[in-house]
């Protein structure tokens, strides 16, 4: 008697599918998680919208195809109208800022300018204070030699010189100032000064100081009459010594 083996399988039990029928069983029917619906609703809804779109954007081709020649004309006048009514308010508002551009440079500049000239005119007149680059020049007189004319030398150095604003102890220097011998002093207009004197003169230093320390200049006079000078080049000089402004009494400005 011969041994079989066992088995729990019937004996018409079907044959196990093949790979291609199990691929086939594992596809179909499709399984679909929530997020793949959703994903397939959202696309759906945006090709919606895009053939909406498309369909609108035709529908409008149409309409024009369909038009009559004469509105056809009619809108192409309208839109031409419509082109150069544009073009025209354009045209003005680049007009106005032109000129709006111009006349308020214009107006700046002029602005400017008369504020420049009155500064300039105030520094030379001595109504303003003014500061700047310059040198300082201290003279003592211990033998009071020291005269006029010796100061008004040191002046004229300094304006040939290219100082701009001079000032001698707290008398500011104009073009109108005269320097006299009072007993034994100095009267610079109509003020006495004594010693030590001290001139302040705003202009470029390398110009002023060699004006006044040229062999045989102004410094080595001063020198020679047992003056002790000391020329310095500050950072800035201040002068602030003022004038009044004068009024005319007779000339007046022509028109």
């Amino acid at each position: 008697m011969t041994d079989e083996p066992m088995t729990d399988e019937p004996e018409n039990a079907p044959a196990p599918p093949t790979g291609r029928a199990a691929l086939r069983a594992a596809l179909w029917p499709p399984r679909a998680g929530r997020g793949q619906l959703l994903v397939a609703l959202l696309l759906f809804v945006l090709g919606l919208g895009l053939a909406i779109q498309v369909r609108a954007a035709g529908s409008d081709d149409t309409a024009l195809r369909g038009a009559r020649q004469e509105d056809l004309v009619r809108i192409l006048s309208d839109l031409e109208d419509r082109t150069d009514r544009l073009e025209d308010e354009k045209a003005d508002l680049e007009d106005q800022r032109t000129e709006l551009e111009t006349s308020s440079d214009q107006a700046e500049e002029a602005r400017r300018q008369t504020e420049e000239r009155e500064r300039q005119l105030g520094i030379l007149a001595g109504t303003v204070a003014a500061e700047g680059p310059g040198i300082t020049l201290r003279i003592d007189d211990p033998l009071s030699a020291v005269e006029a004319d010796m100061l008004l030398d040191v002046v004229q150095e300094l304006r040939a010189a290219g100082a701009e604003a001079i000032q001698i102890n707290d008398v500011r220097v104009v073009a109108a100032t005269a320097l006299v011998d009072d007993n034994g002093g100095v009267r610079v207009d109509d003020r006495r000064v004594g010693a030590p004197f001290e001139i302040r003169a705003i202009g470029r230093p390398q110009d002023l100081e060699p004006a006044l320390n040229i062999p045989g200049g102004v410094v080595q006079a001063l020198e020679s009459e047992r003056a002790e000078v000391v020329v310095e080049r500050p950072e800035t000089v201040t002068i602030d010594a003022l004038r009044s402004a004068e009024q005319p009494d007779y000339a007046q400005s022509s028109s």
